[in-house]
């Protein structure tokens, strides 16, 4: 076979979801000619795609170093970069894609993510330039036949709920349309059915309404409509949800930039938080008004939240956080995190490390309610009908009368396949659960409509 014809095969297997056997192919042809950039770009994105970065990666060093003039190779180590967190090696690869082909959409809508990151006001330009006309793209369909075309609304600007656990690209044809910059006025894609993956309130406030004017007239079944996630903020979480039985939030007021901290009526320590962010960035306990003002001073937006700073040490002294999931009608267990911080996220707690921690969070996922109590478990059901979202989770801790401290409820919640290792073998009933309930959800959902398959 020629190194044409075996290029040609490997991306046949590819588009068919066959990837190790498309793997094999591109490396036959990098074998034959190992400065091919066209199979070291599509050998990085098959590696990226099934989670092998490393990899990635180096494939997409080897195309630069082949041709620096591709601009899918730059852009494509340019995207690992940033989710990596290196803005500036992201920045610089983005400017040689750009160098090459300065409307290479792609890059345009990186570059602008980074320079936002970085505080650069040029951001703007990119942002129009990168998805003003470039607001829907098709992802690769990887499976056999017919896929189901599945819409995926997304917000351009960050905030969505990561999907890419649950929504199978071997089943759904999927069609992602960027909410913040499509023309309500303009046809949507041929999709049988439609996942709003616009999860954050605060920050994609203006995506969720266009979102609302995008689906006014669509008849396909729907994941979590854009007007009930749009009432998950902080503020008008806690409002709402603070009113059922068993539920108790923190009071929570804006601070807008320059304001006095002293003035807002909450006591000190309380938590000062930038809307829009999560997994602790941005988020910072202070313990006067002169702490507010030096903390505030460091932190992005022209109005902060204060929130009321609840004490969720358990009689050890450890703060804990659980995770529940809702999922179509149906509450799911998902995690326990146990940390001497008050600041509990899953990954910088000492659960590795700590055995009984362990145990804990053992007990929680194989019997939830035992653990939780039935005041915690009447105020959970309140707020999943609160809400009234098909996929949405909740964190809290519990109170010593066994109420819910309430942390965050919305739809941004993402359901982590733990690591390999045994350690965590008792976490992957309960997570694999979780995740067949989101599969199922869009199987029920399908199975309501006669959808016509889409062919990629």
């Amino acid at each position: 076979m020629t190194g044409i014809a075996t290029l040609q095969t490997a991306r046949r297997l590819a588009a068919s979801g066959e990837d190790e056997t498309a793997k094999q192919h591109y490396l036959d042809v990098l074998r034959r000619d190992p400065d091919n950039v066209a199979a070291l770009v599509e050998l990085a994105a098959l590696a990226e795609t099934s989670g092998h970065r490393s990899a990635a990666r180096t494939a997409y060093q080897r195309a630069i170093r082949a041709d620096p003039n591709h601009p899918a190779a730059q852009a494509g180590l340019a995207n690992l970069l940033y989710r990596d967190d290196d803005l500036r090696g992201a920045r610089q690869h983005y400017q040689a894609a750009l160098a090459a082909d300065p409307g290479f959409a792609p890059a345009r809508q990186g570059m602008a993510r980074v320079l936002t990151a970085l505080g650069d006001p040029n951001a703007e330009a990119h942002w129009q330039a990168g998805f003003v006309g470039h607001a829907v793209v098709r992802q690769r369909y990887r499976g056999k036949g017919m896929g189901t075309p599945l819409l995926l609304l997304a917000a351009a600007r960050g905030g969505n709920i990561p999907t890419r656990f649950w929504i199978d690209s071997h089943v759904f044809a999927i069609t992602v349309v960027f909410a913040d910059y499509f023309d309500p006025a303009d046809p949507l894609p041929p999709h049988a059915l439609t996942v709003n993956a616009i999860g954050d309130a605060e920050q994609c406030a203006s995506a969720l309404a266009n979102a609302e004017h995008i689906l006014a007239t669509d008849q396909a079944p729907l994941i979590n409509h854009p007007a009930r996630v749009r009432q998950t903020g902080r503020q008008d979480n806690a409002e709402r949800l603070g009113r059922i039985p068993g539920v108790i939030t923190p009071r929570i007021v804006p601070l807008p930039r320059g304001s006095d901290p002293a003035a807002i009526g909450l006591p000190f320590p309380l938590l000062l938080r930038a809307a829009g962010f999560h997994t602790g960035q941005h988020f910072l306990r202070v313990g006067s008004p002169e702490a507010a003002l030096a903390a505030a001073a460091t932190m992005p937006g022209d109005e902060l939240l204060a929130i009321e700073h609840l004490d969720t040490r358990g009689t050890d002294g450890m703060a804990r956080k659980y995770r529940m999931m809702f999922i179509d009608g149906f509450a799911w267990p998902l995690h326990l995190a146990i940390s001497r911080d008050w600041k509990v996220h899953y990954f910088s707690a000492d659960m590795a490390g700590n055995a009984a921690h362990r145990e804990e969070e053992r007990r929680f996922l194989e019997n939830m309610p035992a653990v939780l109590g039935a005041r915690a478990m009447a105020a959970l059901a309140g707020i999943q009908a609160a809400l009234g979202l098909d996929y949405a989770g909740v964190d809290f801790a519990l109170a010593p009368d066994g109420s819910l401290l309430l942390f965050e409820a919305n739809a941004t919640m993402v359901i982590n396949p733990p690591d390999p290792e045994p350690i965590w073998d008792y976490r992957r009933p309960a997570i694999d659960a979780a995740l067949r309930a989101a599969h199922d959800m869009l199987a029920r959902r399908m199975a309501r409509t006669s959808p016509a398959p889409c062919n990629d």
